[in-house]
């Protein structure tokens, strides 16, 4: 084969390989790179053409795998995990590239795989975690009507007591089926950004106004500043949920914790460029800094004992999340042991 045509080949190799969706290299007989995409690249960021793929890929495995494929012809399929930088696990697919000007030419396909197992994760662990949150509530309920129908049968204070008792732990799993079927709900329309014009002032008023008793139950004082409107394209009903949420957890968790003196929520909502910026600030104890990067994490809790004696999920902050990246937002969270915490959304200004 004369320089021309190989020329051409491995032209029209690289061109083929660059139209390819996953990430390909194609290597010669002597396992130098003759060709990689742009995804190969981003996967390898040290593939050249010309060397050996060995000095790139350190994959006993993979490289295990191309002499199979050399021996036989048989096309090969390995898992390859990196660990550095980050975690990543790959699925390697390695055929013989049938093609008599390059006899013995191999071609890789990897199929980034991390996402898929990070989601499978994160199922096993969300049934794992609701399983859980509903066992405890069901099994006392279960106990509380056999002792009913059984010692407790003709005893009316006992039944007084453990109907009440009952009605509480009902309340708390219908509180988690419904934080569930509201994410499950968030989640399907994650994609699809709401238009309709809201006023974040009138939403957050009116919360602040819902949630009056509750603070002043617990000796909290609610504060709003905030300008006459701000109006922001939304789902007014998801809206007043991440108002709901945000306050209702600084009064409980923050305010009103026993270690503080400032028992004060300050919600305060002003307008930067074409963003709304909403700030829910409480003056308690603070949350420590191992705990804030996972705050929105379903069924994440700093104190669960608490969260669970106060009516808590574990859920609020994962939907409020949610709820704000579906508006295009951003939620953010800052907070030092002993100075309180601050919550603040970033929303997008509606647009005429």
């Amino acid at each position: 084969m004369d320089e021309k045509t190989r020329n051409h080949d491995r032209s029209l190799i690289r061109s083929i390989a660059e139209a390819m969706p996953q990430a390909v290299v194609v290597i010669d007989r002597n396992d130098r790179i003759l060709a990689a995409n742009s995804a190969a690249h981003a996967i390898l960021p040290g593939l050249q053409t010309d060397i050996p793929l060995a000095r790139t890929l350190r994959a006993p495995d993979v490289l295990d795998a191309l002499d199979r494929v050399r021996e036989d012809g048989r096309s090969q399929r390995v898992v390859w995990a990196e660990k550095f930088p980050v975690e990543r696990l790959f699925e390697v697919n390695i055929a013989a590239l049938a093609d008599e000007n390059f006899e013995r030419a191999l071609i890789l396909s990897l199929h980034d795989l991390s996402d898929a197992r990070r989601l499978e994760r994160m199922r096993v662990d969300f049934v794992a975690n609701a399983s859980h949150e509903l066992r405890t509530p069901l099994a006392s309920l279960l106990g509380f009507v056999e002792t009913l129908q059984g010692p407790a049968k003709d005893d009316a204070e006992a039944r007084t007591r453990f109907l009440a008792i009952m009605r509480e732990q009902a309340q708390r799993m219908a509180r988690l089926v419904d934080d569930l079927l509201s994410l499950s709900r968030i989640e399907q329309h994650l994609h699809v950004r709401p238009e309709t014009p809201v006023d974040l002032i009138g939403i957050f008023r009116h919360i602040a106004d819902t949630l009056s008793p509750v603070a002043e139950e617990r000796d909290v004082t609610l504060s709003i500043i905030a300008p006459k409107a701000i109006v922001v394209p939304g789902d007014r009903d998801e809206l007043l949920r991440v108002a709901e949420n945000l306050i209702e957890n600084s009064i409980k968790y923050g305010a009103s914790d026993p270690r503080t003196s400032d028992r004060h929520v300050d919600v305060e909502l002003t307008t930067h460029g074409r963003q709304a910026q909403i700030h829910v600030r409480d003056h308690g104890p603070g949350i420590a800094p191992e705990h804030l990067p996972r705050l929105t994490e379903r069924f994440y809790r700093v104190d669960a004992g608490q969260s669970r004696a106060k009516g808590g999920t574990g859920l609020g902050l994962a939907i409020v999340k949610h709820i704000v990246a579906r508006h295009g937002g951003r939620l953010n969270i800052e907070s030092k042991l002993g100075e309180g915490a601050t919550f603040t959304v970033t929303l997008p200004l509606f647009e005429d």
